[in-house]
């Protein structure tokens, strides 16, 4: 549903994260894409992410929010920086510093969720992300990312 997803652009030692990572054959592959001045992702629960028959389990939705919220980070700061999925220029990560999900409603199983975002530029590194979740048009959580920018290098 996301035709130009910023997580395809993402390099290939970035690309392994459990909920949005291309290449994790077991995750959830999330794909975040520009929908007008706003992000959208959309994603169909599987049968695992039941928490009691018939709803998904909460623990989905924060992943959704987690990584709805980082790949929108990266999309304005593509944009930011003069670029579009697709544009052959490497996007920029983001790691969450700060998550937050407010369960509204019983996100009901069967039914594709949709991540809503709005970008906040706080900081020239950080960035917040207000996400709302749907399912079928009825809001079923509420979520804040801050979203900081991944150093290119990792030092222990």
């Amino acid at each position: 549903m996301v035709e130009h997803a910023i997580q395809d652009e993402y390099g290939q030692d970035f690309a392994w994260c459990y909920g949005c990572g291309r290449l994790n054959e077991n995750g959830l592959q999330l794909r975040t894409g520009w929908d007008g001045e706003e992000t959208v992702t959309f994603y169909e629960p599987r049968k695992e992410h039941t928490a009691i028959p018939g709803f998904v389990y909460g623990g989905l939705l924060a992943s959704l929010v987690d990584c709805h919220g980082t790949g929108s980070a990266s999309l304005a700061l593509h944009r930011k920086n003069g670029y579009e999925p697709g544009s052959g220029e490497e996007p920029p990560r983001f790691v969450t510093a700060s998550l937050h999900v407010d369960y509204l409603k019983p996100t009901p199983q069967g039914k594709t969720l949709k991540a809503v975002g709005t970008v906040e530029e706080i900081h020239p590194k950080k960035f917040k992300i207000n996400v709302e979740v749907f399912a079928e048009g009825v809001k079923v959580a509420n979520g804040e990312v801050v979203a900081v920018l991944m150093p290119s290098t990792f030092t222990s």
